[in-house]
């Protein structure tokens, strides 16, 4: 079983939206893969996601709202096979922490490279849109490709 980490700052909007877009994907493909979360920051450990990303993943069917933030463990550099950053800042803090095999979603889905903004700092719920679609796009592409063995 292949095991995938989403980070973000806080783990309150972007990673638990990557995470539950891949869990909802794992079911609904029949992938078998172990999702997770985390962030970078301990601001947040232990709160639910923001009311918008919940929000926004409801709206697709999809119910984060069990999920706790959490801060990424030296443990999991070990215990995740593929640990995706949601941005450039996240992905050098990793490497701070000692992870060195790091992707950005932007990588994945057509993005470009992309950052995934952080809808937290967007006025309105129209960012939090943007965002879970850009992290779907991200999400169902890298799934893809680790399924089929080309990542």
């Amino acid at each position: 079983m292949k095991r995938i980490l989403f980070v973000c700052l806080g783990n309150i909007c972007r990673s638990p939206l990557a995470e539950g877009i891949a869990r909802h994907l794992c079911n609904s493909e029949g992938y078998d893969f172990l999702v997770d979360s985390a962030g970078t920051s301990g601001w947040h450990k232990g709160e639910p996601p923001c009311e918008h990303s919940i929000a926004v993943a409801a709206q697709f069917g999809i119910d984060i709202s069990t999920l706790r933030a959490r801060t990424v463990s030296p443990d999991d550099i070990s215990l995740f096979d593929y640990v995706i950053a949601m941005d450039e800042e996240n992905m050098k803090s990793l490497k701070r922490m000692g992870f060195f095999e790091v992707k950005k979603l932007g990588e994945f889905g057509g993005l470009n490279g992309a950052d995934i903004p952080d809808p937290y700092f967007f006025k309105g719920f129209e960012g939090f849109e943007k965002v879970y679609t850009m992290i779907y796009r991200g999400v169902e592409d890298l799934l893809e490709r680790i399924a089929n063995g080309t990542l």
